[in-house]
């Protein structure tokens, strides 16, 4: 009968452990600036630099994997990756499919944006990205829905004519505006949606979420969460 040294043994527990904190982020690198693909190839934004920090103080590596919106739950569930950090709002929806941690955003607004601000959103043509809390609203709201996606694909609808306006969360939207030169404008009031932003696991990984749970929670109550908010969005009225 062989057996191992120590020495070897202790090596195989070594690399057993490590391979157990890896944990693979998921996220879209498509919704700046929560996530973003930047100019040298590389996943980055406001969730990459949180994410990365929530590793680190419970002590697993971060692995990112990118993967489309519109199927980011079903490659969760089957085992792609280990969490979403996506700019994904916590509904109870969602939530009888995957599990959540805390929130790491609070519940922000959501805006409609067209080349005018007169459009009536209650009767024109909305473009949204699909699957998201925002269709789900156009969708009860009257509006014909036009769902697309990419939230890329809906700026280029309204700013081709194809939809009236688009409707998206309003921290993604205002850099688009402001950067449009005049040719993009909020239309009427901002409509709060959702239960805030969090990290999305599945409901067997109760031990992980407890440990991305008490990540959260300590930035929370040391303001660095605070301060990654501001970095990312600006001052905002929001925060913990």
């Amino acid at each position: 009968m062989r057996t191992l040294t120590l020495a070897a043994a202790l090596a195989v527990a070594a690399g057993a452990a490590a391979a157990q904190d890896v944990v693979r982020m998921g996220t879209e690198g498509a919704y700046p600036p929560y996530n973003f693909i930047n100019d040298q190839g590389e996943v980055d934004g406001f969730e990459v630099e949180l994410g990365n920090e929530l590793c680190a103080r419970a002590q697993l590596t971060c692995q990112w994997v990118t993967n489309e919106w519109d199927s980011i739950i079903p490659n969760l569930v089957s085992g792609n990756y280990d969490t979403i950090m996506a700019g994904m709002s916590i509904t109870d929806e969602r939530d009888e499919v995957i599990d959540f941690t805390q929130d790491y955003i609070p519940p922000t607004p959501s805006s409609y944006v067209g080349l005018s601000a007169d459009v009536d959103v209650t009767s024109g043509t909305i473009a949204v990205q699909t699957s998201t809390l925002q269709a789900s609203h156009v969708a009860e709201t009257g509006a014909t829905l036009l769902e697309f996606a990419t939230q890329d694909e809906t700026i280029a609808a309204v700013q081709n004519g194809e939809a009236d306006a688009v409707f998206a969360d309003t921290d993604f939207l205002t850099p688009i505006v402001d950067a449009s030169g005049g040719e993009l404008s909020f239309i009427g009031d901002p409509v709060p949606l959702g239960g805030g932003i969090g990290m999305g696991v599945r409901e067997s990984d109760t031990e992980l979420k407890q440990k991305f749970n008490d990540a959260i929670t300590s930035m929370k109550e040391d303001g660095s969460l605070n301060a990654l908010l501001t970095k990312w969005f600006g001052d905002k009225e929001q925060g913990y």
